[in-house]
């Protein structure tokens, strides 16, 4: 279980505190918001799964998006790998993701280096 350090955890907070967010902390040090459950069995982390995502900076900056695509979840950053279990079939959720369960210290594409990042992401089923 991957856990992220306490300062990138109270940065986070802060975020989340100071734009009035609704979300669930977890102990791995993210946070989230099921808007849907979803229903039926949850992946794991050797799961194949089919989703739709869109992943922005906490100025808004979307960097990334796709519609219809599949994974398997161990390939992908932490912070999927955990927060994607959270939901079933059908299930939506945003990740709010510290650096470390990010990318962390490396930039990626349009991602600065240590950055917070938000993911919305409809699990539309387990392949």
């Amino acid at each position: 279980m991957a856990k992220a350090p306490e300062a990138e955890v109270a940065t986070l907070k802060e975020f989340i505190e100071a734009s009035g967010i609704s979300a669930t902390a977890d102990d791995r040090g993210f946070y989230y918001t099921i808007q849907a459950p979803g229903s039926g069995e949850k992946p794991t982390v050797r799961s194949n799964v089919t989703v739709n995502y869109e992943g922005s900076l906490t100025n808004g900056k979307i960097f990334d998006s796709n519609k219809n695509i599949s994974f398997g979840l161990y390939q992908l950053i932490l912070g999927w790998q955990e927060g994607i279990p959270l939901i079933a079939p059908g299930g939506s959720i945003t990740l709010y993701l510290p650096p470390s369960l990010a990318y962390g210290s490396r930039a990626q594409g349009g991602i600065p280096a240590n950055s917070i990042l938000i993911f919305k992401i409809d699990l539309i089923r387990i392949n």
